[in-house]
């Protein structure tokens, strides 16, 4: 769920690339879901593509599996779907994008959503559409830890989730390479973009308002919401947003974006002249070529993510500065406290350092900066003289590596005077490790209110108060445009004369400039955002 290029690797550790090719990936398309009459208690929605019949869970009626584009040509812009008549069962979730690891039900024909709502009727409830994780490269809507039931019901609100294209069929850009894939670089994001036309020509009979559409999403899909909010083709479709632990403060430039293609061609046995052949290799071909090591970083896989083409994306989301597209949304920037936590808290390596073993740990893949080992234990020293060497890991990586974006997003809404909310997570969870922090992944479970299923790792006591706070602050942005709610002290606009940020905890509370000190540390540092 992170937004940069380890992705794959920090979230879905226990994944292999074998098990990937054998979940199903050679499928080139779902067949399509059956028809059938709904029964007396079914709900029944008459969409622009034709009726579709969902569930009663409870209180909320749920439609899984709803189809918003048809199957697409490999690497062009999405399509509307072929209407139909009769009714259309949407009780099961769509698949899922080709991708390495194990997720399951994959394959190219994966433009689908799911709408959870209290009632398929006129009630024009604020519309909640989440976009997933797992940076550019993995992941879905189906995620038990993103049910929108709970957040439908306590909330009176619709909850959207989304599938798109991703990893390589949804950003190789081969624009350069051969005529006919002018879109290639960005046709994850035009997907979402037609989902987002779904939500506007649609939601109404599910009973969502199309004028209060907000989006939220965690870490790649933070960094998605960010690259829509200057996305010419985007603007109108949303109207408030909230990232978690996901920024783009610039997008891949097209020449390192080709060397990246060119260099995934190679390993396909293609040479850049025979670009165009890869939109007929078998899709395990193209996921195993994706395992070639970045030519641009210098370390782990190839990073495929939104591409600055001048078509659809003409600016970098936050340099030089915010987008005015995106000035006038209202906007939740948040983080966790202990981020790298999540990517590198089950490695035994980087636990129980010494000052000798710790240099070792703050690598160049691993801080994504320029900046020595040495330099930033004599800081963390001076600034912390009683942290341990465990500690300092965890905070520099978080300080230099996962908080630069969400900082800069923040700083460049504040100098535009544009309304920005600003979080940070400290109530901890447990990683299977056993360490425990408010690692990256943790406000998930807490906005959804799903802290009691299994798949959370958030459940320790006064999770359900963390909980309330920050989903109903979400709620309040969707419904009003401004977090502020009963159950929390005053959340001030962040500004730069003082930073203010919401620190979520059991008794959460605002404070000026958390961790500046570490901040303005790493603020001398050039910052390149990871993967562009």
């Amino acid at each position: 769920m992170r937004q940069d290029a380890d992705t794959e690797t920090a979230e879905r550790a226990m994944m292999s690339r074998r098990s990937a090719l054998a979940a199903g990936l050679a499928v080139a398309a779902l067949p399509a879901s059956p028809r059938a009459a709904p029964g007396p208690t079914d709900p029944q929605v008459l969409t622009t593509a034709g009726p579709v019949v969902g569930i009663r869970s409870e209180a909320v009626r749920v439609f899984k599996g709803v189809r918003y584009g048809a199957a697409t040509r490999r690497f062009q812009p999405p399509q509307k779907p072929t209407p139909w008549r009769e009714p259309v069962r949407a009780v099961a979730f769509g698949g899922a994008s080709p991708q390495r690891g194990d997720e399951a039900n994959q394959s190219e024909d994966c433009l689908f959503l799911n709408v959870w709502t209290p009632g398929a009727d006129a009630g024009k409830r604020p519309v909640m559409v989440y976009i997933h994780g797992g940076a550019y490269a993995t992941g879905s809507g189906s995620h038990p830890l993103y049910d929108g039931a709970r957040l439908a019901e306590h909330g009176d609100v619709v909850v959207v989730t989304v599938n798109h294209r991703l990893n390589v069929f949804g950003y190789a850009y081969l624009a350069r390479l051969a005529p006919g894939f002018e879109d290639s670089g960005n046709v994850g994001q035009l997907d979402l973009i037609q989902a987002l036309q779904w939500v506007r020509d649609n939601i109404a009979a599910f009973g969502g308002d199309p004028d209060r559409v907000m989006l939220f999403g965690q870490s790649g899909g933070g960094a998605k919401i960010a690259t829509l909010m200057a996305t010419p083709a985007a603007q109108g479709l949303f109207h408030r947003a909230a990232t978690m632990s996901g920024q783009q403060v610039t997008a891949s430039g097209p020449i390192n974006a080709t060397t990246r293609t060119t260099t995934w061609l190679k390993a396909l046995g293609l040479t850049p002249d025979r670009a165009a052949e890869a939109a007929t290799m078998p899709v395990e071909r193209l996921l195993e070529a994706q395992g070639t090591e970045d030519p641009i970083l210098g370390f782990g896989g190839l990073y495929f993510g939104p591409v600055l083409d001048f078509r659809t994306l003409p600016r970098h989301p936050f340099y030089p500065d915010a987008a005015p597209q995106g000035r006038s949304i209202p906007m939740i920037i948040g983080n966790t406290r202990d981020e790298t936590l999540g990517f590198m808290g089950n490695d035994p390596k980087n636990a129980g350092l010494s000052w000798e073993t710790l240099p070792a740990r703050l690598t160049p893949g691993v801080m994504r900066i320029d900046i020595t080992p040495e330099a930033v234990i004599a800081g963390y020293r001076r600034m912390h003289p009683d942290w341990s060497p465990d500690q300092v890991l965890i905070a520099a990586t978080t300080a230099g590596r996962s908080w630069r974006g969400a900082v800069i997003e923040a700083e460049e809404r504040a100098k535009a005077g544009a309304p920005a909310w600003v979080y940070q997570l400290d109530y901890p969870g447990t990683m299977p490790s056993g360490r425990r922090g408010a690692f990256h992944t943790a406000d998930i479970a807490l906005v959804f209110d799903n802290v009691a299923i299994p798949e959370s790792r958030v459940n320790g006591p006064g999770a359900q108060t963390v909980s309330e706070a920050m989903r109903k602050a979400f709620f309040a942005l969707a419904r009003d445009g401004d977090p502020n709610h009963a159950g929390l002290p005053r959340w001030d606009r962040y500004e730069l004369a003082r930073r203010q940020t919401m620190l979520f905890d059991v008794e959460s509370r605002m404070a000026d400039d958390p961790r500046g000190d570490e901040r303005a540390f790493f603020s001398a540092i050039p910052y390149v955002q990871p993967g562009t």
